[in-house]
């Protein structure tokens, strides 16, 4: 069972806060905040470091401003922009979440409100309320766990970082600076962030390693305790082919749980991609608990087009549509001269 308490929350409170103020990092939603800037600003940090948001986010909002034009832009426009930053549903969730605040007579008070909206879980729920509506509700994601177990050098293993989140919730509530919430909160995430790193924490800089256990002990790196993942490896061929300045595409249906309606390279369920094709490229990424292995093969033009997915899309159209992450960076790579 995780530790509940801490000795001097209120002297705590004191030192994250002094440090996050001289120290925290100068962001566009926080100079100039607003609940709009703080709720796209949680949609895309979701899964997604600082800095490879931050041109996502400046894009976004030059495109769409407010709720308002969020709400009556089209799903291909809010994909578009969202292109790159992976995890689409967040995207989706935030289109949907903002035709129903539109809808609203007013914004929703409570976290517990917010939680009732499309895409907000507890966590996005808290970190919304309290950065911009002043409630005092507590954020715990995975950095919060992080400084938590190692604030109370707490052993209990635990399945995965979300089991561990609602066990560390209440220890969280007790720490939260109740005149500050907001500030309280993001000093958390920033401390996750930028000091108590999941590898080789700064401790000596900590503005709260007074208050550590992990610290003291000597080896904050050992909390918190989670279970290993179980890493599961796939592979996936895909096919090359172009014809009069044409790339043979498959658009997902949109009827699909994952990336519905954007377009990738065609894969051996898709079109028949023969053993022995010359292989143009071999590429790797991770996804949750899967290692990826993605075998990129040139195919001669087929006589015709086996599934209605598939489509021949123009060089200069490439840019029109919206592909996936990966597949984008792939296929640029291919396409140049020297690909």
């Amino acid at each position: 069972m995780a530790k509940t308490s801490l000795k001097q929350p209120a002297v705590f409170q004191r030192d994250l806060l002094v440090w996050y103020q001289a120290h925290r990092r100068q962001l566009p939603w926080r100079e100039a905040p607003s609940l709009y800037r703080t709720v796209v600003s949680e949609f895309m940090l979701q899964q997604t470091q600082v800095k490879t948001m931050l041109p996502y986010f400046a894009r976004w909002m030059d495109a769409l401003p407010d709720f308002a034009a969020l709400a009556a832009a089209d799903e291909a426009t809010v994909l578009k922009l969202w292109e790159g930053l992976g995890y689409y549903s967040r995207a989706r969730n935030l289109h949907k979440l903002a035709r129903a605040l539109v809808a609203l007579p007013e914004t929703p008070p409570t976290a517990a409100a917010w939680q009732q909206l499309p895409g907000i879980g507890p966590y996005s729920a808290a970190a919304i309320t309290s950065i911009a509506l002043g409630v005092a509700s507590a954020c715990v994601d995975g950095n919060v766990v992080r400084i938590l177990a190692r604030l109370t050098a707490d052993s209990t293993e635990f399945r995965d970082s979300a089991s561990a989140s609602k066990v560390f919730t209440p220890l969280a509530e007790s720490l939260l600076s109740h005149e500050n919430p907001g500030d309280h909160n993001q000093a958390m995430m920033e401390l996750g962030a930028t000091v108590c790193h999941r590898r080789n924490p700064l401790c000596t800089i900590c503005p709260v390693r007074a208050h550590c256990a992990g610290c003291a002990q000597g080896e904050p790196e050992s909390f918190p305790r989670l279970a290993a993942k179980k890493i599961e490896k796939v592979s996936i061929t895909r096919a090359w082919c172009e014809r009069d300045g044409k790339l043979l595409l498959h658009r997902i249906p949109t009827t699909s749980r994952r990336l519905a309606g954007q377009y990738e390279l065609p894969s051996d369920e898709h079109v028949l991609v023969p053993a022995k094709a010359p292989v143009l490229a071999v590429r790797k990424r991770g996804i949750t608990r899967y290692a990826i292995t993605e075998t990129i093969k040139r195919i001669p033009v087929p006589s015709s087009l086996p599934n209605a997915d598939l489509m021949w899309v123009p060089r200069a159209e490439l840019d029109t549509i919206t592909l996936s992450g990966p597949h984008r960076r792939w296929i640029t790579e291919l396409l140049k001269p020297d690909g």
